[in-house]
């Protein structure tokens, strides 16, 4: 998995490895520009919102809102991602904090019609992404919804299926959703629906 120096160094031509894979259709960013439109299109069916991204990246989908009037906050830890969504993006919030240590003093108090992150969560454990998922509920307005794209699966199988064919690229440090027990496990806290994109990746769409 990479660290902090890892995704700095990475920065610069991060777009254009996701690029790759994704137009390839190979683990781990098939169905990517799918799964980030989703998203943006969800969130613009209810205008203007502000939106909390976690772990923003270059800003590829945060922009895209930014542009369309959306108020913007995103934290990541990558001081250099951070440095190119900022120019994209002069007026958005971006706070560089690690996610994996929770949230910024920041966002106390704060709320959000939206609350979306891409490709980020898969560096917690599942009983992490759990605590984290629970830390951000109190942020979402009335009616406001939680966003995640990322690598996905629909069952344990098929993350099995999946490393097995990919098994020259897999990260074992990294932690991907499995649909069918993260909606088991979030049912007491949230409503959460899972919509499959791609063989390895997905949207999950929650609300309180």
């Amino acid at each position: 998995m990479l660290n902090k120096l890892g995704f700095d160094l990475w920065a610069n031509d991060y777009d254009q490895t996701v690029q790759l894979s994704e137009e390839s259709n190979l683990y781990p960013f098939a169905g990517y520009k799918t799964i980030l439109n989703t998203i943006f299109n969800e969130v613009m069916q209810c205008g203007n919102q502000s939106v909390l991204d976690i772990g923003f990246g270059t800003g590829v989908l945060t922009n895209k809102l930014y542009e369309n009037g959306h108020e913007i906050t995103g934290i990541d830890f990558s001081n250099k991602m951070i440095e190119i969504a900022q120019l994209k993006m002069p007026s958005a919030l971006l706070i560089e904090f690690d996610f994996t240590e929770g949230l910024p003093e920041q966002l106390n108090g704060q709320k959000y019609d939206s609350i979306i992150s891409t490709y980020a969560l898969h560096h917690l454990t599942d009983e992490k992404k759990i605590e984290f998922i629970k830390s951000l509920l109190p942020l979402l307005k009335k009616e406001g919804k939680i966003y995640i794209g990322d690598i996905s699966f629909q069952t344990r199988q098929s993350l099995e299926q999946c490393k097995k064919d990919s098994l020259a690229y897999w990260d074992d440090d990294e932690f991907y959703f499995v649909a069918d027990e993260m909606i088991s496990s979030l049912k007491a806290l949230c409503q959460c629906e899972f919509h499959p994109i791609s063989h390895c990746g997905g949207v999950f769409i929650l609300s309180v």
